[in-house]
């Protein structure tokens, strides 16, 4: 199993965001993440340096929103849907963009959802429930 550091995750999209704007091949996983990025125009300064973007602090109390963890979760939830693992999470995610009208607001509430997951799973000491996930979803 791949489990990129927090450094190896800034300088895929940097990289990622490098390339794009140089009309570079990308990888298939790469080009997943230019289109979350075109996407979100507001992080291309965090982008553009790696430099920079590996020294950021993005803590909660900075009160700055981190553009490599949005950008990771828009990543993931993409692949869970391309997969449809959780089961159940690909019709979910079409249905809810479908209530929104947009793709890209449905991974926003999604995320959300992914968040109360994780922290539940947390929380109780217990493996991430993706029924609840995908319960989650549909209430959207």
């Amino acid at each position: 199993m791949f489990t990129p550091s927090q450094h190896d995750v800034r300088r895929f999209f940097c990289e990622t965001f490098r390339k794009q704007r140089a009309n570079e091949i990308l990888t298939p996983l790469e080009a997943i993440a230019r289109d979350w990025i075109i996407q979100h125009p507001e992080y291309a300064d965090a982008l553009t340096d790696v430099e920079t973007a590996l020294a950021q602090d993005y803590s909660v109390e900075s009160g700055q929103a981190n553009p490599f963890l949005h950008l990771s979760m828009h990543l993931s939830i993409a692949e869970q849907i391309s997969i449809d693992q959780p089961p159940g999470i690909r019709a979910a995610s079409h249905a809810l963009a479908h209530r929104l009208g947009s793709e890209h607001e449905a991974h926003h509430h999604i995320m959300e959802c992914l968040g109360e997951m994780i922290w539940t799973s947390q929380r109780n000491g217990l493996p991430p429930d993706g029924a609840a996930y995908i319960e989650c979803i549909r209430r959207r």
